[in-house]
C-alpha cells in the first residue's frame, strides 16, 4: 500500500529517502513520518481543490469561513470577535477578511443592537444567494470524497484526527 501510495504523489519522498533520513536521524519514527505525510499531502490536494473551486466566485477559504459562519446565524449577525474566536485565527486577519466581503457587497457591518460600541456582521441578500449557490456543490463533493468510507470509519478517522489535533503544542516550545 505505502508504495502505491509514494508512486500516487510526487511531493511525498520515496521510501529509500525515508530509510536513508532514518539512518541519518534516528529520531526518526517511519510510521510516523509516513503517516504525517500522508496527512499533509491529503490535506494539501483537499486544500487545492477548494481553491480552484472558489477563486471563479472571487473567495478565499478565509472569506468563504466567515460567510459559511453567517449562512445559518439569526438576524442579529455575530461579533468580528465571534469570528476570530470560532476560526482560531487573530481579530486583525478577521478583520481584514471582513473588508474585503463587505467591499463585495456579501455582509454588512452595522452597530450591534445592544451595544453600539460594537459592530454586527450580517450576510446580505447577494451574499446569501452566493452562499446558497456555491455550499450545495461543495456539501456534494464532501460526501462524494468521503463515500469510500463507510460510516464507522469516518467516525474513527474523526477520532483520530481530534487525538491529533489535541497532541499539538499550542506554541513553538516542545
Amino acid at each position: 500500500m505505502w508504495s502505491y501510495i509514494m508512486a500516487s504523489s510526487r511531493s511525498l519522498p520515496d521510501e529509500q529517502t525515508i530509510q536513508r533520513m532514518a539512518s541519518r536521524y534516528p529520531e526518526i519514527d517511519i510510521p510516523s513520518v509516513k503517516a504525517c505525510l500522508v496527512f499533509l499531502d491529503t490535506s494539501s490536494a483537499f486544500n487545492n481543490f477548494v481553491d480552484s473551486y472558489l477563486i471563479p466566485h472571487k473567495l478565499s477559504k478565509g472569506k468563504f469561513t466567515l460567510l459559511t459562519q453567517l449562512v445559518e446565524t439569526s438576524d442579529s449577525g455575530l461579533l468580528p470577535s465571534e469570528f476570530a474566536e470560532r476560526a482560531g485565527v487573530t481579530r486583525a486577519s478577521v478583520t481584514s477578511l471582513l473588508d474585503g466581503l463587505e467591499r463585495d457587497k456579501l455582509i454588512t457591518r452595522q452597530p450591534h443592537p445592544v451595544d453600539r460600541r460594537m459592530l454586527s456582521v450580517r450576510i446580505t441578500d447577494e451574499g446569501r444567494e452566493l452562499m446558497n449557490k456555491i455550499l450545495p456543490q461543495h456539501f456534494t463533493w464532501i460526501k462524494a470524497w468521503m463515500d469510500n468510507l463507510s460510516d464507522r470509519e469516518k467516525q474513527t478517522l474523526i477520532e483520530l484526527l481530534t487525538k491529533l489535533r489535541s497532541e499539538i503544542p499550542t506554541s513553538q516550545k516542545l
